[in-house]
């Protein structure tokens, strides 16, 4: 399958892959719903009215919304017929949109010229503790290596409900937060700036497909269809505040400070040949969390950690596959006790680390809780986040000469705010 637009087998955004996303221009600054095809951006907006298969000629106006929701909401055959003629569109042989130059000069925006946006209203968000090796790593820390996994966890995908409203698009600055830590255990807890800033890993799915009824379940075996894509996530800590605030219900100000996302979404589609054998999971999950499929995914994944005036140095590399639960599980066991969800919903894997030290994916496990010191390229050192540091998160999938990536999320830490 070729493109008419040139790339070359580094590009994330092959003809395989066209991800969604949402994009404005100095020209046009409305938010409008974009492809990411090579270097460019295909509008759909501009190039609605070549949707005209069964299922899409009547529903083109989705297209010309702000926000991905609409589009999400449809379902997968929607989605399938899209995704074929956006293919058959942007093809090598396909004369419509290749042979019509001003609608190209239209429909075609160089991504260097745009600015992204969420790429869709996040109603609800909920975050998972879905690998083991963090899960593991963070156990022994706190706990023992007897005592690492709590008893239920091999029972159940764990999670809690996060922040919608602090989810932000890739190149958000965040701010160092300010909140209550107990510096000194047993003594008295203090208010400041938290000293122990971190970034998580994260991969997390956009559901779609229309809204559930409040008391229905979804099971793994047909979570898919709710499943519409997925995109790298930063879940931002401030460890030290999590310390003192989380018991007994959990994190709270610690993690709602800040939760950047990649600005283009990886559909499910996409991502298909490149999935790989489910964590073989022992004890046997209850039926409600059981799947045959194979719902895992070679995402590698990176992480650079850029000082101020400095250049990148990686600090992770690590891959999706690593997950114990699986997407499926993790939607399957969110609606089983009756929660109903909604196209655009956001629910992130928990961080992703894998067995070598290299491949954690977070600070608190590669300083391995500060007593061991990161080397970054410029000589200085790291146990946590400093002001000014820039987080780089990246993910792709590796094919026969192409690849399917994701893009960027990044994000700048800035000082905490005086007043």
């Amino acid at each position: 399958m070729e493109s008419f637009i040139q790339y070359d087998a580094s590009c994330d955004f092959p003809i395989q892959n066209l991800p969604y996303g949402v994009f404005s221009t100095p020209g046009d600054v409305t938010p409008r719903i974009g492809v990411a095809i090579g270097d460019q951006i295909l509008d759909l907006k501009a190039v609605r009215h070549l949707f005209t298969g069964p299922l899409m000629k009547g529903r083109q106006e989705v297209f010309a919304e702000s926000t991905l929701n609409a589009f999400m909401s449809l379902g997968r055959p929607y989605w399938l017929e899209t995704r074929s003629t956006l293919q058959k569109i942007l093809s090598k042989d396909d004369t419509a949109l290749q042979g019509n130059a001003e609608l190209r000069a239209r429909a075609l925006v160089p991504q260097g010229q745009a600015t992204m946006h969420l790429p869709a209203h996040i109603g609800d968000y909920t975050d998972f503790y879905s690998s083991i090796y963090h899960a593991t790593n963070v156990g022994i820390m706190f706990r023992s290596k007897e005592k690492a996994l709590m008893p239920n966890w091999k029972h159940l995908p764990v999670g809690y409900h996060g922040r919608a409203s602090s989810v932000v698009v890739s190149g958000t600055p965040i701010r160092r937060p300010k909140g209550q830590t107990q510096p000194v255990e047993e003594a008295d807890p203090v208010f400041g700036p938290c000293r122990l800033m971190d970034f998580e890993l994260e991969v997390a799915i956009f559901v779609g497909g229309p809204p559930t009824q409040l008391g229905s379940t979804v099971p793994a075996s047909k979570a898919h269809e709710h499943i519409f894509g997925m995109v790298l996530m930063n879940d931002w800590s401030a460890r030290d505040i999590q310390k003192w605030e989380y018991v007994p219900l959990g994190p709270f100000g610690a993690k709602n400070l800040g939760t950047t996302i990649s600005p283009w979404v990886v559909t499910m589609e996409a991502l298909m040949p490149f999935a790989v054998d489910n964590f073989p999971q022992d004890p046997k999950p209850f039926p409600y969390l059981q799947h045959d499929d194979k719902y895992n995914f070679d995402i590698n994944l990176i992480v650079d950690i850029k000082p101020e005036n400095g250049l990148p140095t990686t600090v992770s590399r690590s891959n999706y596959k690593y997950m114990y639960w699986t997407p499926k599980q993790q939607l399957a066991h969110h609606t089983v006790t009756g929660c109903n969800i909604n196209p655009g919903d956001l629910m992130a894997s928990g961080t992703i680390s894998g067995m070598a030290s290299d491949s954690f994916g977070s600070m608190l496990e590669l300083s391995w809780k500060g007593t061991k010191p990161i080397r970054l390229g410029d000589g200085s050192t790291r146990k946590f986040l400093q002001d000014n540091d820039e987080v780089i998160l990246r993910g792709f999938c590796e094919g026969d000469s192409f690849r399917v990536g994701f893009g960027e999320c990044k994000g700048k830490l800035l000082p905490t705010l005086d007043a």
